[in-house]
């Protein structure tokens, strides 16, 4: 997430990061909070997205040009290089002709007199290393929006935020339920979760509260939700869905270099991980079966992290809570015996598919068949106690 600025009354801020959502909120609110503090109309606006290095330069000109040019009538000046492309390790700024400009730049900035002139930066990804980054440190603020990731264990904590209080902004209100739902449904997109609380919003019309019917009307599945429709269908040990499932991820897969075969498994087997820890978290009495997600959201708080795995892989607590409140119902359609079968199942389809020249999707389909498909797996006495 963005860290402090580093100087609140500094006239130089850089804004920057992966997320490139929240760097373009965050500097066209400094940009309009300057404007009214300085007054004046004599504000600019620099575009700093090139695709070379000789745009760059020029763009660095105008740069120059703007910070030179006087407002009128003695009224404050803001300059915004908006959108600047070329801070980074990209293949334009590491031109030898950019890199000098912008460290010639790097010293006029050190001995400009900054009395009615304020500088905003935004760009993507900076170079820390080079002259222009410690610069703009060293005289002024910086804001580094790293983005999320579904590695980081609070980017749900932080989506829900970013929802309440974009709704908040528009005199709206979402159930629990619902919250989690829209959530899941789009994971860690700053940017698509903003664009589907505009869609449900005016989906709603008049009425003031979201439900979980509304978003499950309205918005959209992304890729990371639609992956999680396959194993929701194991979970529910639907094998007509989850064949169907399966179908999709395959289709889907050839116009998609990031999937595989070999992923698609890795969530499977982290979904029957998943059942599996919280099965033993059941019969450990830390959770109990629920219909209401914010009483779940309590149970898990009060799990005892000292006794649960610390790699993130094998830690139930690391998924999104309302992922894992869906599989809350799920553990039932299985036994323990029949959870721990379907980890060898899925480990023998791993071997199969990396050492063998059988067909991926027989391999998978054959997997799944033997896992959903399966009712003689025993439940041991301690599974009959929950049920």
């Amino acid at each position: 997430m963005a860290a402090p600025v580093a100087k609140v009354d500094a006239a130089v801020a850089l804004i920057c990061g992966d997320d490139d959502f929240a760097v373009k909120q965050r500097a066209k609110d400094l940009f309009k909070k300057w404007c009214v503090e300085l007054g004046g109309e004599d504000h600019e606006i620099v575009e700093a997205m090139v695709g070379n290095s000789g745009e760059a330069l020029k763009v660095i000109g105008r740069l120059r040009e703007a910070l030179q040019t006087l407002p009128f009538f003695g009224s404050g000046k803001v300059v915004w290089l908006r959108d600047c492309n070329f801070l980074g390790d990209e293949r334009t700024a590491s031109s030898a002709d950019v890199t000098e400009t912008l460290g010639e730049l790097a010293h006029e900035l050190k001995e400009f007199q900054w009395k009615s002139v304020r500088l905003l930066v935004s760009a993507g990804k900076v170079d820390k290393r080079k002259v222009f980054y410690k610069t703009l440190d060293k005289i002024g603020g910086v804001e580094s929006f790293d983005g999320w990731s579904v590695n980081d264990k609070d980017w749900a904590v932080q989506a829900e935020l970013m929802v309440r209080k974009a709704l908040q902004a528009r005199d709206k209100k979402i159930s629990e339920d619902a919250l989690a739902e829209l959530v899941a449904r789009i994971g860690p997109q700053p940017r698509q979760l903003a664009n589907e609380v505009e869609k449900v919003c005016l989906y709603l019309g008049e009425r003031s509260e979201i439900t979980e019917a509304d978003v499950n009307a309205i918005c959209t599945k992304n890729k990371m939700a639609r992956a999680f429709a396959l194993g929701d269908a194991l979970g529910n040990r639907n094998l007509p869905v989850l064949l169907r499932c399966l179908d999709d991820e395959l289709w889907e897969m050839q116009f998609d270099k990031d999937k595989s075969e070999i992923g698609m498994l890795y969530g499977l087997i982290s979904k029957v991980r998943a059942l599996l820890m919280l099965k033993e978290m059941i019969l450990e009495g830390w959770v109990k079966a629920t219909n209401d997600y914010n009483g779940f959201k309590t149970q898990i708080e009060r799990v005892p992290a000292a006794k649960l795995p610390s790699d993130k892989k094998y830690n139930p607590l690391a998924l999104n809570p309302y992922v894992l409140f869906k599989a809350l119902s799920q553990v039932r359609n299985y036994s323990q015996t029949e959870l721990i079968r379907a980890m060898e199942l899925l480990l023998q389809a791993n071997r199969r598919l990396v050492s063998s020249a059988l067909d991926e999707r027989i391999v998978l389909q054959q997997t799944l068949v033997q896992i959903v498909g399966s009712v003689n797996g025993l439940k041991t006495s301690s599974d009959q106690n929950y049920h």
